[in-house]
C-alpha cells in the first residue's frame, strides 16, 4: 500500500520556548520568514503525501488560519500590486489537504497519534514531528517512503549521535541489512551512554502500519501520565519487523534554541536574496 495520510503532533506546550510561546504555537515560531510547521508540510507535499492530520490543542488556532486562505490579505496585496506575495501566501493554502483535530489533554506523543486514529483509518501512515527540520535534495519522507514499499512494514528514521548524546533520544538496536537500513532488534528510550546499544538515534519520522492504534491503547501510561511511542512500537517488534532508515540529508532540533538558531543562520545563508549581505554581517562580527 502507498502511504498517502500524514500525523503531525502539534499539541505542544512549547515551555522550551517560553515566553515567546506563551501566546503563540511553537510551531508559528519562524525560522527566518517561515514558520516551522510550514517546512515540514512543505516536506510532506513533496513526498507525495495527499492529507495531512494536525493534532492540536488550545492556543493552536494560528496554525489552522496560517493554512487557510486569507482573502482579505490577499486583496489588500493585489490592490497594491504586489502579486508574487499573493501567489506565495496562496500557495500555502494548497499545499496539502489539511485536517485538524484536537488532543484535549497533554498525554503524550503516543496519545496524539492514537487521537487521530479515525481520521487515518486502516492504511499506513507517516507521522512528522515538527522540532525536526531537515534540508535535502529529496525529501527525508519522500526517502523513507520508497524503503517503505520494498518492506512494507514500520520505518523509523535514524542518525548517528555523538554518544554522549543518547539520553536525550530513543536508541535502536539493529542489524544492518542494506545500504543505509537495518533491521531493529529492540529499542530503548534515552539510555545512559555508557548503557546504550547504539548510537543510532530516532528521529522525528516515522511510517506506521494501522495497528500500531490498537497497540497504544494498551500501552500504559508511564509515571508521567503519558503514553509513549516507544513503547507501543517495542510491542509491534513482537509481531513484526521494524526497519531504521539511516536518511540522506541535515537536520536541525529546531525544538531547543540553539539548534533553532543554527537553522535560521545556515537557512539565511541559503536565501539568494539574505545570503551575500548575512554572510558579511556574520564575518563582520569577529567571533
Amino acid at each position: 500500500m502507498r502511504v498517502r495520510k500524514a500525523v503531525f503532533p502539534a499539541a505542544g506546550l512549547g515551555t522550551r520556548f517560553l515566553p515567546a510561546t506563551k501566546a503563540q504555537p511553537k510551531e508559528m515560531l519562524p525560522i527566518v520568514d517561515k514558520p516551522t510547521i510550514q517546512y515540514v508540510i512543505e516536506e510532506a507535499a513533496a513526498s507525495g503525501i495527499q492529507d495531512v492530520i494536525i493534532v492540536t490543542g488550545r492556543g493552536k488556532n494560528a496554525i489552522e488560519d496560517h493554512f487557510d486562505r486569507s482573502l482579505e490579505l490577499e486583496q489588500i496585496l493585489i490592490q497594491r500590486g504586489k502579486m508574487d506575495l499573493v501567489s506565495e501566501i496562496r500557495e500555502i493554502s494548497s499545499l496539502v489537504s489539511v485536517s485538524y483535530i484536537r488532543q484535549k489533554e497533554p498525554l503524550g506523543l503516543g496519545h496524539a497519534i492514537l487521537v487521530a486514529r479515525n481520521l487515518v483509518g486502516d492504511e499506513p501512515f507517516a507521522v512528522f514531528l515538527g522540532d525536526d527540520i531537515i534540508d535535502s535534495s529529496v525529501p527525508c519522507m519522500g526517502q523513507m517512503m520508497r524503503v517503505f514499499e520494498q518492506v512494507q512494514n514500520a520505518v523509523l528514521a535514524i542518525q548517528e549521535v555523538p554518544r554522549q548524546e543518547v539520553k536525550h533520544y530513543g536508541i535502536i538496536d539493529g542489524v544492518p541489512i542494506r545500504d543505509r537500513i537495518y533491521e531493529i532488534k529492540d529499542m530503548v528510550e534515552k539510555p545512559d551512554p555508557e548503557r546504550a546499544p547504539s548510537t543510532l538515534a530516532i528521529i522525528g519520522r516515522y511510517i506506521l502500519p494501522p495497528e500500531i492504534f490498537d497497540l497504544l491503547e494498551q500501552t500504559e501510561p508511564d509515571e508521567g501520565g503519558e503514553i509513549q511511542l516507544t513503547n507501543a512500537l517495542r510491542a509491534l517488534l513482537r509481531r513484526r519487523p521494524i526497519y531504521g532508515f539511516q536518511f540522506e540529508g541535515k537536520r536541525y532540533d529546531a525544538g531547543n534554541k540553539l539548534g533553532f538558531l543554527k537553522a535560521t543562520v545556515e537557512f539565511a545563508l541559503k536565501r539568494p536574496d539574505l545570503a551575500e549581505d548575512f554572510a558579511k554581517y556574520l564575518k563582520s562580527l569577529h567571533l
